[in-house]
């Protein structure tokens, strides 16, 4: 109802105040249907409602969690006016451009930050235990334990685990969660302790309709059946549903590395690093007298990484450490605090005292800025592995190296030095294969708000 109520009032004010700006609050000049304009106005502001409610855009399966939610409310916007000019158009109404021109943008802003706003306010709610979904997770051990684990990282997940059916045995508090049932009782359990959601993780190995005959049994209830599959690293996008007589076929569609996507992301990338160099440049500059004034030697720091296909480049850094510090950095390896492959230490002595700062908040990393903008990076991406690093790399692990290193990322906005290298590995690798233009943007903009809230970064 808060959205009904928010969305209508967005809707409204926003015809109004693009109507009132095109035509003033008096138009006596006008004429013909122009004495009726206002008619028009309220079929904008009909229609336009009736289009957010017609897309879901309100479902409670997607509000808080993901993009879904902004590209309904686009999709319901654009469509929305689309098909008015056309009505108008078959109809030969007469109607101001310019009214629709200015309508359009500004509702689509405001609808959008809204949605931000009440997105805030739930996931606020949601840490302090409110709005969740009370949920059963049932399958093995090692899937419920791994969906468990997801839903717990994402307070967007909106899921409050209250118990486990597994037929498995389960070792010690592997789970951290009661074992309430086996998988044949999983939907007296969900009754019993009245939960929303049925989270499946997984089914019997010889339960071949298992899925079908619980949803038979949730059947007149008010509990939601969800299926975790374990194709961790297919996205959503990639995913198509056909149905051939009776039989339902998942098509997961395979990664394209070339084509008209990447073209549009390099588009992108040439733009935003393009604009952020030039409006910046006061910054950098500041920057790099301060490197200079806090300790001797060069402000802008030069190191080779690998890039896409293992193509070599030269990677740009404020300096945050003294000058020695790759020499140094053999005898601090015996306390090396990094993951995997990765060489980190919490209170490195190399660090300068200014670089302690700028490391905290990412802003030894604007000069890859220019990186981006000649084609060695791209804006988001996963993070630029030394050559050491890819020497050592083993298996699927490669596969971050079929596109460009970014300057953010997955990992940049998913914990950064805090993560384990499998978990930076498993990120940097559903990224490569499920990256979208709308994705790149939502880590942009966690990525300025990790840079407020900085977590990981030493």
């Amino acid at each position: 109802m808060r959205l009904v109520t928010s969305d209508t009032v967005i809707v409204v004010a926003t015809v109004g105040v693009a109507y009132v700006a095109r035509f003033g609050f008096t138009h006596d000049d006008l004429g013909g249907i122009g004495k009726f304009y206002w008619v028009i106005a309220l079929a904008v502001v009909g229609a336009w409602s009736l289009l957010l409610a017609l897309f879901h855009t309100r479902d409670p399966r997607i509000i808080g969690v993901g993009a879904a939610e902004y590209r309904r409310v686009a999709n319901a916007s654009v469509i929305t006016f689309g098909a008015l000019a056309i009505l108008f158009l078959v109809a030969k109404v007469d109607i101001a451009r310019g009214f629709f021109v200015l309508t359009l943008p500004i509702g689509l802003v405001g609808l959008t930050f809204s949605r931000w706003l009440w997105r805030q306010w739930l996931n606020r709610q949601r840490a302090v235990g409110r709005y969740l979904s009370r949920a059963i997770v049932g399958g093995s051990p090692a899937d419920v334990a791994y969906v468990i684990d997801q839903i717990r990282r994402n307070s967007g997940a909106a899921y409050h685990i209250v118990g486990v059916a597994t037929d498995e045995p389960v070792a010690g508090d592997a789970l951290d969660v009661s074992v309430v049932a086996n998988l044949d009782n999983i939907a007296t359990a969900a009754a019993n302790l009245q939960v929303d959601t049925v989270i499946l993780a997984s089914q019997p190995s010889d339960g071949g309709d298992f899925v079908r005959d619980l949803s038979w049994r949730l059947e007149g209830t008010a509990t939601d059946l969800v299926l975790a599959a374990r194709l961790t690293d297919v996205a959503g996008p990639r995913i198509h549903f056909r149905q051939i007589d009776g039989l339902p076929l998942i098509h997961v569609e395979i990664p394209q590395f070339e084509g008209a996507k990447h073209a549009m992301k390099r588009a992108l990338d040439v733009a935003l690093s393009g604009l952020g160099l030039l409006l910046l440049s006061p910054v950098l500059i500041v920057l790099a007298v301060l490197v200079r004034l806090d300790s001797p030697g060069d402000a802008i720091f030069r190191q080779e990484r690998v890039g896409r296909n293992n193509r070599r480049f030269t990677m740009y850094k404020f300096r945050s450490m003294v000058r020695s510090a790759e020499q140094d950095q053999q005898a601090l390896t015996s306390g090396n605090e990094g993951a995997g492959l990765l060489f980190k230490l919490k209170n490195d002595p190399r660090v300068t005292r200014l670089g302690r700062v700028l490391r905290k908040y990412s802003l030894d990393e604007l000069p890859q800025l220019w990186n981006v903008f000649v084609g060695d990076m791209s804006l988001v991406g996963p993070r630029p592995p030394l050559p050491c690093e890819v020497d050592a790399y083993e298996g699927a692990v490669h596969r971050r190296l079929f596109i460009k290193p970014g300057l953010t990322g997955m990992w940049q906005i998913g914990g950064r030095s805090d993560l384990t290298w499998d978990e930076s590995v498993r990120l940097d690798l559903y990224y490569v294969e499920n990256w979208s233009l709308t994705g790149d943007l939502i880590i942009l903009w966690r990525t300025a708000k990790v840079l407020v809230h900085p977590a990981g970064a030493y």
